[in-house]
């Protein structure tokens, strides 16, 4: 088994597009319940398990060294030493471009605070991102939206402020615009998602770390007929199964959970492009400002107080 062209996306990307990656994704996909658990594993945690021995990889999976032996044997390798030799030989491959930016930026910043630091890594989240993001893919979905009877928008926890971003940049263009769970929880989401059907669209954004409501009622949304688009981090992800269409937004961070800042980028690369496609929008974009100048500050446009009796 071959490992991975040098790949210009990020590591669990890049890890999950190579022949090992792909043979992996097929046994979280198709694979029994103690297989799924091992492929999850190592789609998420490639580096650590380059340094880890059969038994405790057996412990972090749950499940005894000798489904571990199979499991590796299964995916046509002698034993799991030759597997953990495949993961190690794959990560150096697709690891290349990331470390060199990352080195850069490691280089520029090595004086600074951790916050400029972080401000780095979210600058090498952008770069990763659009190097692996066609703009025709997201166009394609900017097309879609427009011709849509409802587009639903759904996030939560960390990203239900990437949703109501994305609900509020897609509303002046699109006929129908629902955040799904802005006004509540779960109950809520569900409620609206009810009457969801084949001509409609649900964006559901989910990063680090996922939540199961968030899986579960797309999962119903996609039952339902209606065509999914899932913006969300790594092809190991709960979300990426279930996208028609997946944008994928490199999410990793030293410190926090995940970083939101490649998706933020997504999600406006997608709003230009459908504000962009067509010289309806425009003049929907025109409208758009219009009705909302009364409430802008600017220099020519300032709302006058309400007298008081």
């Amino acid at each position: 088994m071959t490992p991975a062209a040098p790949s210009s996306a990020s590591p669990d990307i890049g890890f999950a597009e190579s022949s090992l990656g792909q043979s992996l994704l097929r046994v979280l996909a198709e694979g029994s319940a103690s297989n799924r658990a091992i492929a999850d594993y190592v789609l998420r945690n490639q580096v650590r398990v380059t340094a880890l021995g059969i038994e405790e990889l057996a412990d972090a999976c749950d499940v005894s060294t000798a489904t571990i032996s199979r499991f590796a044997r299964d995916l046509g390798f002698k034993n799991y030493a030759a597997m953990r030799g495949a993961v190690a030989e794959t990560l150096q491959s697709v690891l290349q471009p990331v470390e060199k930016l990352r080195s850069m930026i490691a280089r520029r910043t090595a004086k600074t605070s951790p916050a400029l630091e972080s401000l780095g890594y979210a600058e090498a989240s952008i770069t990763a991102t659009s190097r692996a993001l066609a703009g025709t893919q997201i166009d394609r979905v900017g097309a879609m939206l427009t011709k849509a009877r409802t587009v639903y928008v759904l996030g939560f926890g960390l990203s239900s402020f990437l949703a109501g971003a994305l609900a509020m940049h897609l509303q002046p263009f699109c006929r129908h615009v629902v955040e799904v769970a802005a006004s509540g929880g779960t109950e809520v989401a569900a409620s609206h998602l009810a009457t969801i059907t084949g001509k409609d669209v649900l964006v559901v954004v989910s990063l680090p770390r996922y939540t199961l409501d968030a899986a579960s009622l797309t999962r119903f949304a996609r039952d339902a007929g209606a065509t999914i688009v899932s913006i969300t981090d790594s092809p190991a992800s709960p979300l990426a199964e279930l996208g028609h269409h997946v944008l994928y937004a490199h999410s990793a961070h030293p410190v926090l959970p995940s970083s939101s800042s490649a998706a933020l980028a997504v999600i406006e690369a997608l709003a230009v492009s459908l504000m962009t496609s067509n010289k309806a929008n425009v003049a929907k974009a025109a409208r758009h400002t219009e009705a909302i100048a009364a409430y802008l500050h600017g220099e020519h446009q300032i709302r006058k107080p309400v007298k008081k009796n």
